[in-house]
Order: structure tokens, then C-alpha cells, then sequence
């Protein structure tokens, strides 16, 4: 008997298209990555937002000059580790609700305000990186001379 030869059982053909298109099997079984927990600095980004509307009302520009400042530093480092977000310096992080700026102020309420920021900001110190603890300090120390200044 004479076998008749019908090539090899794999074709280089095959073996390539194989190979290529192994990798588009890993991805389509691979789980999207979990969603990034909130950045600790989106918070007070908010806060020093609200700060600077208040501080408005109060008719204290300076620290409202100062606030709004805080505001567009911290939203820019929170812009910069996660730059795929949504947000901006202009506008309040996704999940976060703006709260409507106060028709009036007084001087005590933004005290308290400047006070609450700096200790929110003094916690979160140990627990933030390097480079973003200089920043925070920054603001930490900024609000502790605009209290001292009001007082």
C-alpha cells in the first residue's frame, strides 16, 4: 500500500494565526481592573471651595483669594494622579455635590472653616506620599496663618 501524503497536520498558517490571536483570547477572559478608590485630596478640594464661597459672603476677599488658591492646587494634584477622570480645576470632582454658595457670612464661620480645613489636612498628612504631603502641608500651614491672621 501506497499512504498518500496530505502535508503536515499543522501548517505554518496555522500555527501563526495560533499565535496571533492568543493574546486577543487572554484579554477578552481578563476582568476589567477594579475602579480607583477616591483620592483623599478630592475632598478637600471641595472644602476649599466651599471655604472660598464663604469667605466671599463674608466679604474677606484675601481668604478667599487664598482658599480659591488651595482649591485649584489640590484638584490639580488630584487631576494629575488620575488623568483619565472627568474632572478639572474649574468644576467639583465627579461624585461630589456643590453645595450652594452661602448668602452670608461671618468672619467666626470662616475661622471655624479655616480650622476644620487644617485639621482635616494635618490627619490625612501621614497617610498621603512624600510629594503630595509637601503640597498638603502647604495648605495646612496656609490656613493656619489665615486663622492667625483673623484672630
Amino acid at each position: 500500500m501506497i499512504a498518500e501524503s496530505r502535508g503536515p497536520l499543522l501548517s505554518r498558517r496555522r500555527v501563526l494565526l495560533a499565535a496571533a490571536s492568543a493574546p486577543l483570547a487572554v484579554a477578552c477572559t481578563t476582568p476589567p481592573p477594579a475602579p480607583l478608590p477616591p483620592d483623599p485630596l478630592a475632598d478637600l478640594a471641595v472644602q476649599a471651595r466651599a471655604d472660598a464661597a464663604l469667605a466671599t459672603a463674608a466679604g474677606l476677599e484675601e481668604v478667599a483669594a487664598a482658599r480659591t488658591e488651595h482649591a485649584k492646587l489640590i484638584q490639580a494634584e488630584v487631576d494629575r494622579a488620575r488623568p483619565s477622570g472627568p474632572s478639572s480645576s474649574a468644576s467639583a470632582p465627579p461624585g461630589t455635590s456643590a453645595a450652594p454658595p452661602p448668602s452670608s457670612g461671618t468672619p467666626e464661620q470662616v475661622v471655624e472653616a479655616l480650622q476644620a480645613a487644617q485639621k482635616a489636612g494635618t490627619e490625612l498628612l501621614a497617610t498621603v506620599p512624600p510629594h503630595r504631603a509637601g503640597l498638603l502641608g502647604s495648605v495646612v500651614a496656609g490656613c493656619a496663618s489665615l486663622v492667625e491672621v483673623m484672630s
